[in-house]
């Protein structure tokens, strides 16, 4: 479907004026010594009066699809910032770790080069385990700490049911769908009461659209999670103020892992 005719481009164009209304900018900075290339939202100087926060996404369509109601609420309060991980959106790199601390470290390299010295961090899904690894690799830069449906004690046995669950043989072919039935067991799993009916036009464009781009490098991402790669809940207390946000519908993450989660000294909301 040409742009023109596209609702998904219209919208799309539709949550980035939401972000600028809410006083964010999208930028582009270099770290790595070049190497890596992130983009970002965020307001273009510091407020001192107010704290920083940063709204780390999950797998799926860019930020501005995942984060436009929260960064409207929370833009008056907070500094927000809103980093695409790499290999998101307009965020790159010639650097071959696909691992979730390697995407931490980005973000906490990020915000210190534009000048935030303390900050909050907030991450849904697979920006969870990129939130939690900014927590406990940068401790002294976070003040809290939100994680949003994110098993980050995620085990290799949970994944193995969540495959049984979508039916597929691979990670990827749920969170990278390739074609509209894909796409729609995906939004089955991961919208609450998801329209079955959605109309095959709206779901292909959707998926042109948002879900083609660094497919491959997208894929490697999940050969590089560190999490549920063995029987193991490789979790530390981050010694910190830690919120959990779960849905009691969650298919992806059940809310079963949340009640396991507060072992670990997280605080459960």
């Amino acid at each position: 479907m040409s742009s023109f005719l596209s609702p998904i481009y219209w919208y799309g164009n539709y949550l980035r004026l939401c972000f600028v209304v809410a006083g964010l900018t999208s930028q582009l900075t270099n770290l790595d010594n070049g190497d890596t290339t992130v983009h970002f939202w965020g307001p273009n100087s510091i407020n001192t009066t107010k704290p920083s926060l940063a709204l780390i996404h999950g797998f799926g369509p860019v930020p501005t699809w995942q984060w436009r109601n929260q960064v409207t609420y929370f833009a008056p309060k907070f500094n927000v910032y809103v980093p695409e991980l790499i290999f998101f959106g307009q965020s790159t790199t010639r650097l071959a770790d696909r691992s979730e601390q390697f995407q931490a470290d980005i973000v906490a390299k990020l915000m210190e080069k534009i000048g935030v010295k303390k900050y909050s961090v907030v991450g849904t899904s697979y920006g969870g385990f990129v939130a939690y690894n900014v927590a406990k690799r940068w401790a002294n830069r976070v003040d809290k700490v939100v994680i949003a449906s994110s098993a980050t004690n995620m085990r290799l046995r949970d994944g193995v049911e969540l495959l049984k669950r979508a039916k597929v043989e691979k990670i990827q072919d749920l969170f990278l769908p390739t074609t509209v039935a894909q796409l729609r067991t995906l939004l089955s799993l991961t919208v609450y009461n998801f329209f079955e009916f959605v109309p095959y036009s709206l779901l292909d464009d959707m998926l042109q659209k948002l879900f083609f781009d660094n497919r491959e490098e997208k894929s490697e991402l999940f050969d590089g999670l560190t999490i549920g790669r063995d029987n193991q809940a490789r979790v530390v207390d981050l010694n910190k103020e830690v919120s959990l946000v779960w849905g009691d519908h969650d298919q992806i993450f059940p809310i079963e892992e949340t009640v396991e989660l507060k072992k670990y000294g997280i605080i459960a909301t």
